[in-house]
């Protein structure tokens, strides 16, 4: 079973943008998550304050260099598309053990973010996923990106995942935080959700520092994603958005040569490869 929704076991890490404490409302834990220990992080009594709310503030095509013109695509009034900005959500999370909130529009004109989705926590291809991105999140702090992962399951059972070593089909500690989308409202809004089994499909957004959807892909249930992809897709778009004359061909990675999108210009790059 890879994630899928016929399992039984429907049970229901330093962003530096949130470091809140947050009161956590107190649920049941399914007893499919025993039998090992649930150790309740301080923030539990109430120690972390909720983030205030605020509007995502509208993006100016004029804004700094003409380059935000060619990214900011009202493709649809159907959110949410490439070129769009990603709808705002603000949810509690896990991270090092304790609960915080996370709203996504807090990261808007400071990070990109990379936000994914996946089905269901103690499944089998989904800690692959989340450990790999956890493993280089080093990387993608160093291109000034945040990762958020999202599933429809509680905080209390993200919890009791971070608490299960790796070698037990675990996460252990991570470097980012897991968001609860138990209202199944964020997947929903992110056109991921299915709505008869109640989980998330393999959506990964990358969103840009103006809160713009930059790129999406979305994998059926059995399929993983690649981190180095991910990667790339980011680099070329931060390469882009630094060059707004140039365009990426495929499979670009930096330091490779990039195309100036004219019928003219665009030779000097087919006349070298």
């Amino acid at each position: 079973m890879a994630c899928s929704a016929t399992s039984t076991a429907l049970i229901s890490s330093n962003p530096k943008a949130f470091s809140s404490k947050s009161t956590a409302p107190m649920a049941s834990i399914s007893t499919s998550l025993s039998p090992q220990t649930l150790t309740t992080p301080k923030s539990f009594n109430g120690l972390r304050k909720s983030f205030h709310s605020r509007v995502p503030r509208s993006i100016s095509l004029a804004r700094g260099s003409h380059c935000r013109k060619s990214f900011v695509v009202r493709a649809s009034s159907e959110l949410p598309l490439v070129g769009n900005v990603a709808p705002d959500f603000e949810a509690e999370a896990v991270f090092d053990q304790e609960f915080i909130k996370v709203q996504l529009s807090e990261y808007i004109g400071k990070k990109y973010v990379i936000l994914f989705f996946y089905p269901l926590d103690f499944t089998f291809v989904c800690p692959t996923e989340i450990t790999a991105f956890s493993d280089r999140y080093a990387e993608f702090e160093a291109l000034n990106t945040e990762v958020l992962g999202v599933s429809t399951d509680s905080v209390f059972s993200h919890l009791a995942w971070v608490q299960t070593d790796r070698k037990s089909g675990g996460l252990g500690d991570l470097k980012y935080p897991l968001i609860s989308d138990i209202t199944k409202s964020i997947s929903k809004s992110f056109g991921v959700l299915i709505p008869d089994q109640g989980v998330a499909l393999r959506g990964l957004f990358v969103i840009d520092k103006e809160g713009v959807i930059q790129h999406s892909t979305i994998n059926n249930l059995a399929i993983g994603r690649s981190v180095d992809e991910t990667k790339r897709t980011l680099q070329a778009l931060q390469y882009v958005q630094e060059n707004p004359d140039e365009v990426c061909p495929a499979g670009w990675k930096p330091g490779d040569k990039s195309m100036k999108p004219d019928p003219k210009l665009s030779k000097e790059y087919f006349s070298a490869i």
